[in-house]
């Protein structure tokens, strides 16, 4: 059984490929997916077979899926790209004879208003028309995404945002890996949808807080219009479309739409989800 991971050399696809050998996976019958073969050298010296292809090159990604089984799709960072891009990679996945795909989406993807939430969706909709069985791993918000913000936090002791009231049920970037590695190596998820969140649901005046404890430092939120928000991240260097994003994503956990309590995440990795204090430590 030969199992292939999109994007291996990135921060998820490579947690993902450690997942499955710690899980006793054979490092020969994993295929890292790459673009930079340079990049995966660490990769080739375990074992791991490394194929290179872009989410651009359908013809490339058709010979790299050769006699693969199960693919991980990892979602594309090129916003406005991407359903273009996963589509070819679902094409040559069909025309390679892949039998089994699992997909990192969003959280409430059908739903959501977030911005990053159409191309998941479109995504989505081409697997279902898709011939090939699937797996959606509707991964919720990163802990991960506050880390870079926490010098600047715990210098002005401000976090600010636009989420209001909402909770975001985030996780670490590991956890959501390892329920993908979960959904890799075992059976029974084809056509199953996985809502993934973790066990801390917080507001953004609790995650104030948790920031305060691992910086030592005072800090409270200070919540602002969407638009408000957008207009200070682009003031601060941000580029259009990542200020688009997180503001947005902001005014989604302010409706809920990064929160669940769905348990799909702590049912397949086995227990709960990584502290966020941990995460930002």
């Amino acid at each position: 059984m030969t199992t292939a991971v999109t994007g291996a050399t990135g921060h998820f696809g490579a947690l993902v490929v450690d997942g499955l050998i710690e899980r006793g996976v054979a490092a020969g019958e994993i295929v890292a997916i790459v673009r930079d073969a340079a990049k995966a050298q660490a990769l080739a010296a375990r074992g791991v077979q490394v194929r290179v292809a872009e989410y651009g090159d359908r013809d490339a990604l058709k010979v790299a899926f050769d006699g693969v089984d199960k693919l991980l799709l990892v979602s594309g960072s090129e916003i406005g790209q991407r359903t273009a891009q996963h589509t070819n990679v679902i094409d040559a996945a069909e025309s390679a004879g892949v039998s089994f795909i699992a997909y990192t989406s969003l959280l409430a993807a059908d739903t959501s208003g977030v911005s990053l939430a159409a191309e998941h969706l479109a995504t989505e909709q081409r697997l279902a028309a898709s011939s090939i069985p699937s797996a959606l791993l509707r991964n919720g918000w990163y802990w991960e995404n506050y880390q870079s913000s926490l010098p600047q936090v715990a210098e002005t002791g401000v976090l600010l945002g636009s989420a209001g009231d909402g909770k975001v049920a985030g996780a670490s970037r590991a956890d959501f890996a390892a329920a993908a590695v979960v959904v890799l190596a075992s059976e029974g998820h084809a056509g199953k949808i996985y809502e993934l969140g973790g066990d801390e649901r917080l507001t953004y005046t609790e995650l104030a807080a948790v920031m305060a404890q691992v910086t030592g430092k005072p800090v409270e939120y200070q919540d602002v219009p969407e638009a408000t928000y957008r207009e200070i991240l682009q003031g601060a260097g941000l580029p259009d479309f990542v200020a688009e994003m997180l503001a947005s994503a902001d005014a989604g956990i302010a409706r809920g739409e990064l929160d669940t309590e769905s348990g799909d995440l702590q049912k397949l990795i086995g227990r709960p989800s990584t502290p966020v204090a941990t995460v930002l430590s």
